[in-house]
């Protein structure tokens, strides 16, 4: 029986123990009253059951799978020839390897030799025992569950508070996961950062101002090689950042006013999914639009300034010089693609506004546009602010559009005409194919990645600041 069977088999089991559960409290509710005169309603008797059916029998298919292989594994490395257990880790996990191989039919005893064949053949006895007890030993466990929870079931027994015992530890268990993952994902980048400023100082990658990472040329060769300068980074992800804000703010900003303000319920049932679309597009969509489309349109567009300043002789027009790619091209798209992000976010900081201020300006005679301007939009502004960073961190992430529309050169430079690129880019880039892990270009990627996750947890916590200090309370 395969695991997704099993794990099917168990959850038709819990529910069979649960709706047998509901079933017996109804039974034991007619000599004492009814369903009132139970201890607890007959849901939490019935939940109760199903944990009991469910729980063992889940912890048991966990911990038989996180644990099977390396059981399995420690007993067949005792049926290895005695040469074979003098290998070191790798080398005694490259014949492991080709053990297990071995016992699934793939390539045979003679790649080995014959004095594997003890461990190959108790490898596969052993896989066999597994996949054939296992789902015997759950279903016994759920069988023997299911009974125990029966006997639970009694008048006097308040179900309610073990069943909410068991949600809530459930909860806190989906919480501290998501905590932990976060720790995860920061220790593992942190850890690869330090063995890289072991190989190039911070200094240098703070205040450089070339980025041009190689591998090392000799296999004895520990330093790093190449330029490892972030500046170039920093600059072109701020350029092609402020230029899509640029877009993006003013654009989503009049768009959640109008929509929370002028515009009528029809309308706005209608333009605000319209213009929610626009989030749901993938990025890499985004990217064939700025490089098949917006990019070769600011390229003519500056061809023909340029020509036409040579005409009429406009020096600094006639030097003109458009990229192909441009920092321009991917702000612009960029701009576009978090439009929603800025309108959505300021359209619900907008409508909480409580309706007494509108009414209250207006009594006052102010105009709309006045109530907007000296009202509205003052009380709303910390809501507004904290949208706009979080759309800069959304902006400062991104790496399809860049890849496509902006390039891949790291050129210090502030003219969005020419080609730039950003920090998510890079790292795509270092990581592409087969990598040493152990050199400084792939661990340049990590970096990379710890730099760009402090510079959004400093914009998100500005945000969640900003909100919280300025933020008004009404009733």
């Amino acid at each position: 029986m395969s695991l997704s069977t099993l794990l099917i088999v168990v959850l038709a089991g819990a529910a069979s123990a649960y709706f047998l559960g509901r079933t017996r409290s109804h039974q034991i509710a007619k000599p004492v009253g009814g369903v009132r005169n139970l201890a607890a309603l007959p849901n939490y008797y019935a939940s109760l059951m199903g944990l009991w059916a469910l729980l063992p029998a889940l912890l048991l298919i966990g911990l038989w799978s996180v644990f099977d292989g390396a059981i399995i594994d420690s007993l067949v490395q005792a049926s290895l020839p005695n040469d074979a257990k003098q290998l070191s880790k790798e080398d005694l996990g490259l014949v492991m390897s080709q053990v297990s191989n071995a016992a699934q039919g793939i390539g045979g005893v003679g790649n080995l030799g014959e004095e594997y064949s003890p461990a190959i053949q108790r490898l596969t006895s052993l896989n066999q025992a597994s996949e054939k007890y296992m789902p015997i030993l759950a279903l016994i466990i759920l069988v023997v569950g299911g009974l125990l929870g029966f006997r639970t079931i009694k008048a006097d027994n308040n179900a309610r508070y073990p069943v909410e015992r068991v949600f809530n530890a459930s909860l806190i268990i989906c919480s501290s996961i998501a905590i932990f993952t976060t720790f995860g994902i920061v220790f593992s980048v942190l850890f690869e950062s330090i063995q890289f400023f072991q190989k190039v100082p911070f200094t240098e990658f703070l205040f450089g101002t070339h980025w041009s990472p190689q591998i090392a040329i000799r296999a004895d060769q520990t330093g790093a090689s190449g330029s490892f300068g972030v500046i170039p980074l920093i600059v072109g992800t701020l350029l092609i950042s402020f230029i899509a804000l640029l877009i993006a703010v003013p654009v989503g900003l009049m768009s959640a006013i109008y929509l929370s303000e002028y515009a009528s319920a029809r309308v706005r049932g209608v333009v605000k999914p319209a213009l929610e679309i626009l989030a749901g597009v993938p990025t890499v969509v985004y990217g064939f639009f700025a490089a098949l489309t917006v990019a070769p349109a600011i390229r003519n567009i500056g061809d023909a300034v340029r020509d036409w300043g040579a005409e009429n002789g406009y020096t600094m027009l006639a030097s003109l010089n458009v990229s192909s790619e441009s920092a321009l091209a991917a702000g612009i798209v960029m701009g576009v693609m978090i439009i929603p992000f800025v309108s959505s976010l300021s359209d619900d900081v907008i409508n909480a506004v409580p309706q007494s201020l509108r009414d209250g300006s207006y009594g006052l005679g102010a105009t709309q546009s006045e109530t907007i301007k000296k009202v509205i939009f003052p009380a709303a502004l910390p809501g507004i602010v904290g949208g706009i960073l979080l759309a800069a961190s959304r902006a400062i992430g991104e790496t399809m559009i860049v890849v496509m529309a902006a390039g891949l050169a790291a050129n210090l430079t502030v003219n969005p005409l020419e080609a730039v690129t950003t920090v998510t880019v890079q790292i795509v880039t270092l990581l592409v194919g087969d990598q040493e892990f152990d050199s400084a270009k792939t661990l340049a990627a990590f970096a990379l990645g710890l730099f760009l996750f402090v510079i959004t947890l400093a914009l998100n916590v500005i945000a969640l600041r900003v909100v919280k200090k300025y933020r008004e309370q009404y009733d």
